[in-house]
């Protein structure tokens, strides 16, 4: 008994909640190309109008959409554009860990007219790359994105920004998701390689469907290439 709560508390420790920062620790590695290759495919999904909000969610917890999230937002910092990473998930956030900030003032705060913009975002390591975290959890996650300052903050956020990504709830946990999809330029959807319940997977894509969400595609996570494979053949020897 004592063993198993030891181990409970230690899922809870910030190194564990960390996401890997694949894309900017190593770079060259072949996760990072790939991360590359979803921020091509996200850049010309839409020839018609520019993509500058996305958010990215999965339809279950444990998927990957925080990991996914971080790295893709790595990647467009990368390339040149100013990029802010922003913690919607008011309920179990993640960012904090994975940036090592403090998680005292946040989305929630600046919502509540508790801080201002300046206050509330953070730098990082990576050149371009800007990060808010949710700030403390409050009472009312899903009322807080639905409110009239939730979207004068994406207003506010696309205008002083080449690219936002709101990492976002699980969309059949809690309507986060879909409150946010409606008002974001495309959704990603993290699907977890032989994990993920198909069924599970259909009703989160009609759900966001239902919330008129523009899908831009889904992410197949943890997904392991054969050594044979000639992506892997290609970008898997070393330099």
């Amino acid at each position: 008994m004592f063993n198993k709560k030891k181990k409970q508390r230690a899922k809870r420790t910030p190194s564990t909640l960390a996401r890997k920062l694949i894309t900017i620790e190593s770079p060259k590695a072949i996760v990072s190309e790939q991360f590359r290759t979803i921020r091509t495919n996200i850049s010309f999904s839409n020839p018609d109008k520019e993509i500058k909000s996305v958010i990215v969610t999965s339809s279950s917890p444990g998927e990957g959409k925080s990991t996914n999230s971080a790295n893709i937002a790595a990647v467009y910092a990368q390339g040149g554009k100013r990029v802010l990473l922003v913690d919607a998930d008011m309920r179990k956030p993640t960012v904090h860990h994975t940036f090592n900030l403090k998680n005292t003032k946040g989305l929630s705060n600046l919502l509540t007219h508790q801080i201002t913009m300046s206050e509330a975002v953070h730098e990082t390591e990576q050149e371009n790359l800007f990060v808010m975290t949710s700030g403390p959890i409050p009472p009312n996650p899903a009322e807080l994105l639905a409110s009239k300052s939730m979207n004068q903050f994406i207003l506010d956020v696309t205008a002083a920004y080449d690219f936002v990504i709101f990492d976002v709830p699980p969309v059949l946990s809690v309507t986060d998701a879909q409150i946010l999809s409606n008002r974001c330029d495309g959704t990603v959807l993290v699907v977890n390689a032989g994990e993920a319940d198909k069924a599970m997977v259909q009703k989160a894509k009609e759900a966001l469907v239902a919330s008129k969400a523009n899908i831009l595609g889904v992410i197949l996570n943890n997904y392991v290439l054969e050594r044979d494979h000639y992506y892997y053949q290609y970008y898997g020897q070393p330099e």
